[in-house]
């Protein structure tokens, strides 16, 4: 008896074992299943200040944010240095706009996805409209509806990242301020004359805008969504004659480019035109009007409204 007893221990022992052994197998399966779990916090590098300050709307002090290009950049031509394109391949997400606003730094975007850092280019998601030469307008952070949908991206593009955090409640609340900024901006909008929404832009930055309040771009001083082409004398002689010819009261110049070619074309007109500073490319100072995204949209579009409603020339 006792031999059969020892066996039937060693029996029960196996057996426990053996079930051990399952549930372990069965815990391990179910982990390699569940959302990404990230060793540490996870850093996410974003190529311009505006889309810094989306994706830090969406992450908070959950994530770790570095800003690639700096303030005041123009993102059509900035070069990246050394340091910079490592910065780009040790990321854990990179976010973008894309359509070719970050063009000079493609080819170490393209780099860096095919090393493996997911890269998301927001601007292809957002159904971009197009420039007249049938190119697509990359500048959509003008239109606070699309950007509540790019919150919204965002948080996706974190999940996949970090499936510990419920991204998707932080990026709607933002995307609920941005809703809420369209609303605002369209009541500031709505005093304006119809004869006077017409805009003349330094560069064709603010199509976007334009289309969401009812605007008309009528003439651009540097041809094409680029800030790199050279507009010949006769462009610039034409577009003094339209402006005379609508009455345009005013030029709009984003801080990020030279208001020369503005001022130029401000002497040259028979009646009094106004250069007003708008925000486009970068947000402004710390501290100062503009220094996030529904601050870039708010103040660039009470100076619109100011300078298509009286002409006077604004503070920049």
């Amino acid at each position: 008896m006792g031999i059969v007893q020892a066996r039937i221990g060693i029996i029960i022992i196996f057996h426990k074992f053996l079930r051990a052994f399952v549930l372990v197998g069965l815990l391990v399966g179910a982990c390699s299943t569940n959302p990404a779990v990230p060793a540490g916090p996870i850093t996410i590098v974003a190529t311009t200040s505006v889309v810094a300050d989306l994706v830090e709307n969406v992450v908070g002090d959950r994530a770790q944010v570095e800003l690639l290009m700096p303030l005041g950049a123009d993102p059509h031509e900035f070069q990246l240095t050394a340091k910079q394109g490592a910065q780009l391949r040790e990321a854990d997400l990179v976010v973008a706009i894309g359509l070719g606003l970050e063009a000079t730094v493609m080819d170490t975007l393209d780099a860096a996805a095919g090393d493996g850092v997911p890269v998301v280019q927001l601007g292809p998601l957002l159904n971009p409209r197009n420039f007249p030469d049938g190119q697509p307008d990359p500048h959509v952070w003008m239109d606070p509806l699309r950007m509540a949908d790019a919150a919204l991206l965002v948080a996706d593009a974190l999940a996949a990242q970090d499936g510990t955090v419920d991204w998707k409640m932080s990026a709607q609340s933002y995307a609920d301020q941005l809703i809420e900024t369209d609303r605002t901006i369209t009541s500031l909008m709505a005093g304006l004359r119809t004869d006077r929404r017409v805009m003349v832009t330094n560069h064709d930055a603010f199509g976007y805008f334009a289309d969401r309040y009812g605007l008309e771009i009528v003439g651009v001083i540097i041809p094409g969504g680029s800030t790199l082409a050279n507009p010949s004398s006769a462009e610039l002689a034409d577009l003094v004659k339209l402006i005379d010819e609508l009455g345009v009261p005013a030029l709009f110049v984003e801080t990020t480019e030279s208001d020369r070619l503005a001022m130029a074309i401000a002497s040259e007109t028979n009646s009094p035109i106004s250069v007003v500073n708008l925000l486009g490319a970068s947000l402004a100072p710390a501290g100062e009007p503009g220094d996030t995204l529904i601050s870039l949209l708010l103040v660039d579009a009470e100076r619109i409204v100011a300078g298509l409603g009286d002409g006077q020339e604004q503070t920049p």
